[in-house]
């Protein structure tokens, strides 16, 4: 534990205001990247093009429903100083445990395929290179980014925080230039749908929304993180985590709001079907916004795909030690889940085709990942002082059910229409 940590806790040191969160924030950083991938990009691109600003109130909904499912994942690590999958092997029989890391592996090479693709996408749309090298420059980004966890969790989480004020900055240089409506913008936060096709969508931004290989990573960032002395200083600790998750995911919000909204802006009423094509979209933005919409596109779509990528094999390793006790190297790891983008790219596969599908297949894993989150939290021999209030845990309960049965809905209409 830091001694700024100690000092917080313990009511001691010179810090006052805000910076006295700084020892704090981190976990929940890293585990909103998930929430700005390149998988967001197509869903709220495409929303905005095809029905303007009227499912903005969908995105805020699905990020609120995000806190509440990343703060209890914290609270895990905290609260047991155990993460999610090692929770599951001590308490769970073998083979149940068995087949919850294939699974939970699998969905993680897939969500990492989409972000892998996103990264690559972004460089041969930046540099004009062919897609195979663009997917070589992104291994080795992510592998350098990959190395700063031998500094501790700290560099890695500044670097991260940095794509994500990268991402902000981009999009806040396309909204500038986009110019949306201010008075669109407030009634596209009114509940409403136009038509079927707009229900389907929204099923596809919100159960896209919680990611399963971060709930099972963002329990692992804060187990053993800052260590605690007693009830209250845990108690203490998981108010400053839940600080943590309310700006992380708060900014990830905005970020995903502004994609639609600059999407609604540029795309709507224009005709362009298929503008959550990642290159269309790009594409398109040259002759309706000018270059540097164009660009900040691009470049926001880059560091979505490098950093979320990055995470996404962080989660790997959490996945894989925590079910079944063991781990391989990190720079192994890597090259094993970049392996499909690769053949994807050898094949010439649609790459924005390849991601969508991808994301099909993560929402296989959401239920494996959410069901035990809520049995574990609502149990106060498992989380003492930190165990969920009723009404959190039914909270919670609705939201899994609602985005369980949307992922079905989403799955269903994907493969069999």
């Amino acid at each position: 534990m830091s001694n700024h940590a100690s000092d917080v806790l313990h009511g001691r040191g010179d810090r006052r205001g805000p910076a006295r969160l700084l020892p704090f924030i981190g976990p929940a950083v890293i585990a909103s990247i998930a929430y700005m991938d390149p998988g967001n990009f197509a869903t709220n691109i495409q929303g905005g093009a095809q029905f303007g600003y009227s499912l903005l109130w969908v995105i805020l909904a699905a990020n609120l429903m995000a806190m509440l499912i990343q703060n209890l994942s914290a609270k895990v690590g905290i609260a047991t100083g155990r993460n999610l999958p090692e929770l599951i092997r001590d308490r769970w029989p073998r083979p149940l445990t068995r087949f919850y890391w294939v699974q939970a592996e699998l969905v993680a090479m897939a969500t990492d395929l989409a972000e892998f693709l996103g990264a690559a996408i972004a460089i041969t749309l930046l540099t004009g290179l062919p897609l195979f090298w663009g997917a070589v420059i992104t291994a080795i980004i992510t592998f350098w980014l990959l190395t700063l966890q031998r500094r501790g969790f700290r560099p890695l989480e500044i670097a991260i925080g940095a794509f994500v004020l990268i991402i902000g900055g981009a999009y806040m240089v396309q909204f500038l230039v986009a110019h949306p409506s201010l008075g669109a913008l407030g009634r596209g936060f009114v509940p409403t749908f136009q038509g079927v096709d707009a229900v389907y969508l929204a099923v596809g931004i919100i159960g896209a929304t919680v990611m399963p290989h971060v709930i099972y990573l963002h329990s692992a960032l804060t187990q053993g993180r800052v260590a605690t002395a007693d009830d209250s200083q845990q108690l203490h600790l998981s108010r400053l985590n839940r600080v943590d998750v309310i700006l992380s995911m708060g900014l990830a919000g905005l970020i995903n709001m502004s994609m639609l909204a600059v999407a609604a802006a540029t795309f709507f009423g224009k005709g362009i079907e298929d503008a959550g094509n990642l290159e269309t979209a790009y594409q398109t933005l040259t002759p309706l916004l000018g270059p540097v919409a164009a660009i900040a596109f691009a470049i926001a779509l880059l560091a979505s795909g490098i950093s979320s990528s990055a995470v996404g094999t962080m989660a790997g390793q959490v996945i894989m030690q925590g079910f079944v006790g063991f781990s391989i190297p990190l720079w192994l790891r890597r090259t094993i889940t970049m392996l499909p983008a690769f053949i994807v790219i050898l094949l010439g596969l649609e790459p924005t085709s390849t991601l969508v599908l991808s994301q099909v297949i993560l929402s296989f894993g959401v239920p494996f990942a959410l069901v035990p989150l809520l049995l574990f939290t609502a149990r106060r021999d498992v989380m003492g002082v930190l165990v969920s209030r009723p009404w959190v845990t039914v909270l919670g309960w609705i939201f899994a059910g609602l985005i369980i049965a949307l992922n079905g809905y989403l799955l269903w209409g994907t493969l069999f229409t």
